[in-house]
């Protein structure tokens, strides 16, 4: 089992979430971040002032999925989450030891 971080632009969270229904993946967690990476944010102007946005607003979604579905979910989340510019976000792939489901108590696979 694989934990699949994705961190994307807010718009793009329903074609994600599509996309990966497409490919049978239901489950999701789903957190509102702010963060930055090499776009460093951006300069408004309030009132006449101008102040730096060093945070932008992100999404971060999160699944656990079976390692035979690595691949598929990592391909329909860069697909329906890219715009080609710059901020488009990151997916992180990280190895899952246990999965347990609390109401059966089953786990591994099954769990999920």
């Amino acid at each position: 089992m694989k934990l699949i971080i994705a961190i994307i632009k807010p718009f793009k969270l329903e074609e994600v979430k599509e996309g990966l229904t497409e490919i049978g993946i239901e489950g999701m967690t789903v957190t509102e971040a702010k963060g930055f990476g090499r776009q460093k944010g951006h300069t408004e102007i309030y009132r006449g002032s101008e102040y730096t946005v060093d945070f932008l607003p992100k999404v971060q979604i999160q699944m656990v999925v079976r390692d035979d579905q690595v691949s598929a979910a990592v391909k329909a989340i860069v697909a329906k989450a890219k715009t080609g510019k710059i901020g488009d976000g990151k997916v992180f792939v990280v190895p899952v030891e246990q999965a347990i489901r609390i109401r059966t108590e089953e786990s591994g696979d099954v769990a999920l």
